[in-house]
């Protein structure tokens, strides 16, 4: 068995902005492993805020002994993308190699389409406006803020959008006190769920303020072992393959974290439809989705994830699973 990875991009269909910054292209790593000349594949998206970089976690997974197995992956890897895209991988190759699908293997149902937020990027009032009301036909819109002068914007998104169901993501933007200040004007304007206010270092505040809509934890949750510390701050957690480290530990956490009563969300960063492929599998049964990456592309896959108004479809077998 071999382990081999390759760094790709993928234009974006415009530029994509959040509070830590802007980007064009979405630059994913592909971790391939073949056995018996079948191959297996699976993707990831390095993200500097964990301090990755796509040539570090290409070299991680290309080092991997070519005897691994899926229950080797957490002593040799980290939660993180390089783990993820190896994990992907070895599920896909199980899967080819036992002609089933992989929640055949999982003794899972067969997957269905889930509704998936989209997501609006963050930019002055007047462009989010725009952006909302050519998506205004969509179920589920989740706005990116996170600066200190955010009501224009949230303000704008619902006059463009005023029947959509909306979720705000902060990305770590906001400070205890701006939160407290736009809390009462999320629920006044229908906001459904805020993805990490603060910071994941000074999360702790969260114990003792109002959560009057629902707060979910995006960069403070990771993997099963961020739970005991989220359960007083938090009423949602939101499940990334790329923060886990693969389909084996997001299934194991979305189990424990239903188990302890939270509300759960899988989201995803801006890949293609090979990174959204698991994920969808994941979102069954969950409260919110936020699998979109593949509608941000100006090219994707060939054979992509299909989008329709039912939500994203689970994959065919050529892309995955």
């Amino acid at each position: 068995m071999t382990f081999s990875a390759a760094i790709e991009s993928f234009p974006l269909a415009q530029a994509f902005t959040i509070s830590r910054g802007s980007k064009t292209e979405a630059r994913v790593v592909t971790a391939r492993v073949t056995r018996g000349g079948v191959t297996g594949q699976g993707e990831c998206v390095p993200y500097a805020r964990y301090g990755e970089t796509a040539e570090g976690v290409a070299q991680a997974i290309a080092a991997l002994p070519p005897d691994a197995m899926l229950a080797d992956l957490p002593g040799l890897l980290p939660p993180g993308a390089a783990r993820n895209a190896a994990d992907c991988a070895l599920w896909d190759l199980a899967a080819k190699q036992a002609g089933v699908r992989v929640w055949d293997l999982l003794g899972l149902p067969a997957p269905g389409p889930v509704v998936t937020a989209f997501t609006l990027s963050l930019d002055a009032p007047h462009a989010m406006e725009a952006q909302a009301r050519a998506n205004a036909h969509r179920p589920l819109l989740k706005i990116k803020l996170g600066t200190p002068d955010d009501m224009p914007r949230l303000e704008a998104v619902r006059r463009g959008a005023p029947r959509a169901r909306l979720i705000v993501d902060a990305n770590e933007g906001w400070t205890p006190e701006s939160y407290a200040d736009l809390a009462p004007h999320l629920l006044r304007l229908g906001v459904e769920l805020v993805e990490q206010p603060l910071p994941a270092d000074a999360d702790e505040a969260l114990a003792d303020m109002p959560r009057p809509v629902s707060v979910c934890a995006d960069e403070s949750c990771h993997d099963r072992a961020s739970l005991p510390h989220l359960k007083d701050r938090y009423d949602a957690i939101n499940i990334k393959l790329d923060k886990t480290g693969g389909l084996t530990e997001a299934l194991a956490l979305r189990d424990e974290a239903r188990a302890l009563g939270l509300r759960l969300m899988v989201g995803c960063m801006v890949g293609s439809s090979l990174a959204m492929a698991p994920a969808v599998l994941v979102a069954q049964g969950c409260d919110l989705a936020d699998l979109d990456g593949p509608l941000l592309l100006a090219q994707d896959r060939p054979r992509p994830l299909g989008y329709s108004e039912a939500g994203v479809h689970p994959p065919g077998a050529e892309l995955w699973g």
